[in-house]
């Protein structure tokens, strides 16, 4: 593909609740697709939540809503693929709300790009990781295989929602309460597990802020 300059507007909006997010997130895909608003990058934290894809098996979530509500958790049925899976503070959810169309990018290529937004990003921090054949997000393969970052989108008339969530410093037991992504045989970890260095959020989204922006847009992009 060749370069092309397009803006991306990148919204780093911090901690907020869910809910606000998801309808946020509607409201930029109908603007988007009136072109109302350039491709944005939405780039925040949530408290406790678990949220369930439209292929979820809700057996998934292994407690129930009196628990849920003594760990402070709310849940919620999204549009986006996937099975269960859970956000919190600490981890690094990104909402790309993108034109396909403009960039001349399949949903597969999208997939792949963003999955590869991650990959790099992590290597900047000297963690190693890479996509296992048949399982969704991005995986430590090195010992025990180990899911450090999430993926579920969804597109709509060539407009992207939803996208990523990237554990940097997470508190993993809130995964204990879910079978993550249908997935019960892996585990689930964090760049704060796997780093030898103490992990700061807004230098995890700077880093990640360029690379995604370099791939989309720019020359770094893989031949996948």
């Amino acid at each position: 593909m060749e370069n092309k300059v397009i803006e991306l507007r990148v919204e780093q909006i911090g901690l907020q609740p869910y809910k606000d997010v998801w309808d946020l997130q509607k409201e930029y895909v109908k603007n988007r697709q009136s072109e109302m608003i350039p491709d944005t990058l939405i780039l925040c934290e949530h408290p406790n939540v678990y949220t369930f894809g439209k292929s979820a098996d809700h057996a998934n979530l292994l407690i129930n809503d009196t628990f849920l509500k003594n760990i402070n958790a709310e849940k919620f049925e999204i549009e986006r693929g996937g099975d269960i899976t859970y956000h919190g503070p600490g981890q690094l959810v990104g909402y790309p709300i993108l034109n396909l169309h403009n960039l001349n990018i399949g949903v597969k290529r999208y997939v792949d790009l963003l999955e590869e937004s991650l990959i790099k990003t992590l290597e900047a921090f000297e963690i190693y990781t890479e996509r296992i054949e048949g399982l969704t997000g991005i995986w430590l393969t090195t010992g025990p295989p180990r899911k450090i970052a999430a993926i579920g989108i969804k597109v709509s008339r060539g407009i992207t929602m939803h996208g990523f969530a990237l554990n940097v410093n997470t508190d993993l037991s809130y995964f204990n309460h879910i079978v993550p992504c249908g997935i019960s045989d892996k585990a689930v970890t964090s760049m704060q597990q796997e780093s030898k260095t103490s992990l700061v959020m807004k230098d995890v989204i700077e880093k990640y802020t360029s690379t995604f922006q370099n791939l989309i847009y720019g020359k770094d992009q893989p031949n996948t």
